[in-house]
C-alpha cells in the first residue's frame, strides 16, 4: 500500500523497490507465500544476481537502508511513479518520465482535477496522474483489452490507489466514455485518436477543460489536429520531447602554443625516444552523451474553451 503514502518502515503487502544499481531494479511486493506455476504455495524468496532474499524479512525495515542478499547488498527504496515506471511489467509500449512530466504540466492536473485516459497500457501514466489529482481527485481509465484491464486494476488495489481510480475495458472510438460534463483534463493514446474527439468533447466540462493526446506518426498527429480544429479546440500545438544527457569527462588537449606543426627540430629518433611529446593540458570538461533516447511520440495539446451556455 505504499504508494497511497508516504511512510518510514515497511508494512506487509507493500509494493517495494530494490536497488542494486542503476540497470538493475526490481519492484516486489512484500507477502509470506507466493504461488508457483503448478499451484503450490511456497516461501516468498526473491533472487538476483547477489544472491537470494527473503522477502518476508524486509517488513519493519526503514525505507533507504541496505538490505542484505546472500552473496551481496541492495538498498530499500519507496516506490513512486518514476521508479515504477522503470520496474513495471511491460504489457504495451509504455510513455516514460520526460513525456509523463510534460503531460502532466500541460494538461494543468493537481489535486481534485478529474482525469479521463484512454489507452491504459500498463499503468505507467496513471500511476503519475493519480499522484497529481490526490487526494481529492479522480483518474477514469478506460482500454480496449480486458485482461489489461484486470491486471492493472489489480496493481491499483495492491498500491493502495483504488479509491482514486476507476478502471474499466472500452472502445473509446466506438463507445465513448460514457461520461458527460465531467473532466478536467482527457489524454487520449489511441491507434486513431481522432476518432474519439467528439467523444472527449462530450467528457470535459462544459466550464473548459484541456486535452493531450500522443502518437507516434506525424500523420496521426496531423489528423488529430484537423479534428480538434473541427470540434472547436483552442491553443492546439504539437511537442516533442526529448532527453539529453550530459557527462562529465576528464579531457587531455595539447598545448597549441607550444604544439612543433613544422616537426622541423623533432626526428624519428626523438619520437622513438619520447622527445618532443608533450604531456598537453588536463580539465573536467561536460559533453552531451554519444547516444541518447530519440524519438517516443508526438504530444498534441489543445484547450477546449468555456461555453456560452455556462454563467461565470
Amino acid at each position: 500500500m505504499s504508494f497511497a503514502k508516504t511512510k518510514d518502515a515497511v508494512e506487509e503487502g507493500d509494493t517495494v523497490i530494490i536497488y542494486v544499481n542503476p540497470q538493475a531494479m526490481y519492484a516486489i511486493q512484500v507477502k509470506p507465500l507466493i504461488t508457483t506455476k503448478k499451484g503450490d504455495m511456497v516461501e516468498n524468496i526473491f533472487q538476483t544476481a547477489y544472491g537470494a532474499l527473503k522477502v518476508q524479512e524486509l517488513v519493519g525495515k526503514k525505507f533507504g537502508h541496505k538490505v542484505q542478499f546472500s552473496r551481496g547488498w541492495g538498498y530499500l527504496l519507496h516506490p513512486t511513479p518514476e521508479l515504477w515506471t522503470l520496474n513495471l511489467l511491460h504489457r504495451t509500449q509504455i510513455l516514460y518520465t520526460p513525456d509523463i512530466s510534460l503531460i502532466v504540466m500541460q494538461l494543468d492536473l493537481k489535486a481534485g482535477s478529474i482525469v479521463v485516459e484512454s489507452g491504459t497500457g500498463s499503468g505507467s501514466l496513471s500511476h503519475a496522474i493519480i499522484r497529481a489529482i490526490a487526494p481529492t481527485g479522480h483518474l477514469h481509465t478506460f482500454d480496449f483489452h480486458q485482461q489489461r484491464v484486470e491486471i492493472v486494476t489489480k496493481e491499483f488495489f495492491d498500491h493502495g490507489l483504488e479509491m482514486f481510480v476507476t478502471a474499466k475495458q472500452r472502445d473509446a472510438c466506438k463507445d465513448g466514455f460514457d461520461l458527460e460534463d465531467t473532466a478536467d483534463a482527457v489524454f487520449l493514446d489511441l491507434p486513431n485518436p481522432w476518432l474519439a474527439i467528439s467523444h472527449a468533447v462530450k467528457a470535459l466540462k462544459n466550464s473548459g477543460g484541456r486535452i493531450c493526446t500522443f502518437s507516434p506518426c506525424i500523420e496521426q498527429t496531423q489528423k488529430t489536429c484537423e479534428a480538434l480544429v473541427a470540434k472547436g479546440f483552442k491553443c492546439i500545438e504539437t511537442m516533442e520531447c526529448l532527453q539529453r544527457e550530459f557527462q562529465v569527462k576528464n579531457i587531455t588537449l595539447p598545448d597549441v602554443d607550444d604544439y612543433n606543426f613544422s616537426f622541423s627540430h623533432t626526428t624519428d629518433k626523438d619520437c622513438v625516444e619520447g622527445k618532443g611529446k608533450k604531456e598537453g593540458c588536463k580539465f573536467r570538461a561536460l559533453l552531451p552523451a554519444l547516444q541518447m533516447a530519440g524519438h517516443t511520440g508526438y504530444l498534441t495539446f489543445a484547450t477546449w474553451p468555456r461555453q456560452s451556455n455556462v454563467q461565470i
